[in-house]
């Protein structure tokens, strides 16, 4: 039994773990009011009903409805931590968080599946197995920038929908700009109707940007290596994401990029994991269509011999500086010391000026 996430978002304001917010406030207030209503929530069961005398006739689907919540709003508003304080003191079973993007990689996998079993409508079987997973679904950053995937989640969510599933959804974009300026974008249209139908859309407007107080006046570009920059990116870690995280895979042309630690749209890796591995820029890409700030272990000095991860580094770089995605690193050096000899020494001094500008304070800004 739990009394909801308003108590422990009380007693946060009160001991300083959360700050004093009347955006956060708001959002508190409406996913305390969903978490009521969840209390003692089952979804029916498809059962068949008699038509007259002549027998059984069609499934009928007879449930209490709850509608889900759709939190959107700008970058740093505390969206995905109020949606994991929900999450963690929900009592609905089975339910499950996961981040968006995932999410819709596992659903492609399962519908090339089914396809292979000769399922007729490969996605009904995928939606009844989320539906029998999780009663309450809970996605972070839900984002459409994919042809595939808009012409997919119509139909997956109105299915999910039907067998009663609860969706509780983070985004920086509002619905009406999901796949915004996207490739047949009126066939995605149906799909933003349902959401706004049976989600309550609700805009986290708060006055302060909490990952942009934490850039403000805090280093994040840490050299050299060793227990210090260790314990920095740690504390960085911590303060942006708030907690363990969990592993995503990103696929990309039959490729995996692999992201060790992924919480609230932080993600945190090695040099190793980003670049010791033949990854290009569609990689590097997906990366930054997940994340909001990479933190990134162990840069280390780069030598002739590294030419290849020194050229994948500086494609990093650049798509992450593009994006505009914040970077936070542990480095064996300061940026114009990182690859002072090799083939691409040379080119790498503009990749050097843009790890100057991306540890700056009006870069952060």
């Amino acid at each position: 039994m739990s009394d909801g996430l308003l108590p422990v978002y009380r007693k946060g304001l009160a001991d300083g773990t959360y700050s004093e917010d009347s955006g956060q406030r708001l959002a508190v207030e409406k996913l305390q009011l969903l978490h009521n209503r969840l209390e003692g929530y089952q979804p029916a069961k498809p059962k068949k009903v008699r038509l007259g005398v002549f027998g059984w006739g069609r499934e009928k689907m007879e449930q209490r409805e709850v509608p889900g919540l759709y939190l959107y709003g700008g970058v740093g508003r505390g969206k995905s931590m109020l949606m994991d304080l929900f999450y963690a003191t929900a009592t609905t079973e089975p339910r499950r968080r996961v981040h968006f993007h995932a999410f819709m990689q596992e659903v492609h996998d399962a519908i090339h599946a089914a396809r292979k079993r000769g399922e007729e409508d490969p996605i009904k079987p995928v939606a009844n197995a989320i539906a029998d997973s999780a009663t309450l679904l809970c996605f972070d950053e839900m984002q459409i920038t994919d042809i595939t995937d808009a012409m997919i989640v119509g139909r997956l969510f109105e299915q999910l929908f039907a067998r009663g599933v609860v969706i509780v959804a983070t985004s920086n974009r509002h619905p009406d700009d999901l796949y915004k300026d996207g490739l047949n974008r009126h066939l995605f249209l149906p799909f933003i109707a349902l959401i706004k139908d049976r989600l309550e859309v609700h805009e986290v407007a708060g006055e302060t940007d909490h990952r942009r107080a934490y850039y403000k006046g805090t280093p994040v570009y840490h050299t050299p290596l060793g227990a210090e920059s260790r314990a920095a990116m740690d504390a960085a870690w911590d303060s942006l994401a708030g907690g363990p995280g969990s592993r995503l895979v990103l696929r990309h042309k039959g490729r995996d990029v692999v992201i060790p630690h992924v919480l609230n749209g932080v993600g945190r890796a090695s040099f190793t994991d980003l670049c010791g591995q033949p990854l290009g820029p569609g990689d590097y890409l997906a990366i930054t269509d997940a994340l909001r700030v990479l933190l990134i272990d162990d840069i280390p000095r780069l030598s002739r011999a590294q030419n290849n991860e020194a050229k994948r580094f500086v494609t990093l770089i650049d798509t992450l500086y593009e994006a505009q995605v914040r970077l936070i690193c542990s480095a064996a050096a300061e940026p114009d010391a990182l690859y002072e000899e090799g083939a691409g020494a040379f080119e790498f001094a503009r990749t050097a000026s843009r790890l100057e500008e991306m540890r700056s304070a009006d870069w952060a800004a």
